[in-house]
């Protein structure tokens, strides 16, 4: 398959592009995809921001988790984020800020993630990142996932008031994330249109 051929083809996210001709070169392919997917999330999040009066920091964790999912797809970049959470549920230190271990306020967030990836790669599946809007709109569906469980896991492991979570684990970081969706929109699109060119 040509690269033009997979930036028109439904179905395709960015990883497909990827060449891995025979079974063995795409097992291959997709392993070390995995691998990056994670590295990349561990990585981002030590870019950590600390929010006065929050347990939660900013960080480029959920922006490199949302891209893992929409560039290596929904099953990929599950396994992706599942190895992440694994390794630093085993004590690597890759969480945010360095943290790793299940207890922590913020690990609702990375549980949250795997949902995210494997929506916004599905998504993605159906054109979900070719267009500015659409890749907002993935975004943001992705975002609100990471939300959805974020923040009632940091009002049970606190104990804090449902409404006093809300506004230490989600309202600070709207601006944040609305920058982010912007740089998706443009990124995105921009990649599938480059890739369409050299095919």
């Amino acid at each position: 398959m040509s690269t033009a051929d997979a930036t028109t083809r439904p179905g395709a996210v960015l990883a497909d592009l990827l060449p891995a001709a025979g079974a063995t070169r795409a097992r291959v392919r997709d392993a070390a995809l995995v691998v990056g997917g994670a590295a990349l999330t561990g990585i981002a999040a030590q870019i950590a921001v600390p929010v006065p009066g929050s347990p939660v920091p900013v960080t480029g964790q959920t922006f490199a988790a949302l891209l893992v999912g929409v560039s290596l797809g929904a099953g990929r970049g599950f396994l992706s984020l599942g190895l992440y959470a694994l390794l630093g549920m085993a004590g690597l230190p890759w969480f945010a800020g360095g943290a790793s271990g299940a207890g922590g306020a913020t690990f609702g967030y990375v549980l949250g993630m795997l949902l995210a990836v494997t929506a916004v790669g599905a998504l993605a599946r159906r054109g979900g990142d070719r267009g500015a809007l659409r890749t907002a709109g993935t975004m943001a569906a992705g975002t609100a996932l990471i939300y959805a469980v974020g923040v009632p896991f940091l009002a049970l492991s606190t104990g804090m008031p449902f409404g006093q979570a809300v506004a230490a684990g989600l309202v600070p970081f709207l601006v944040g994330d609305a920058l982010k969706a912007a740089l998706a929109m443009g990124a995105l699109p921009t990649a599938w249109k480059l890739l369409g060119r050299r095919g």
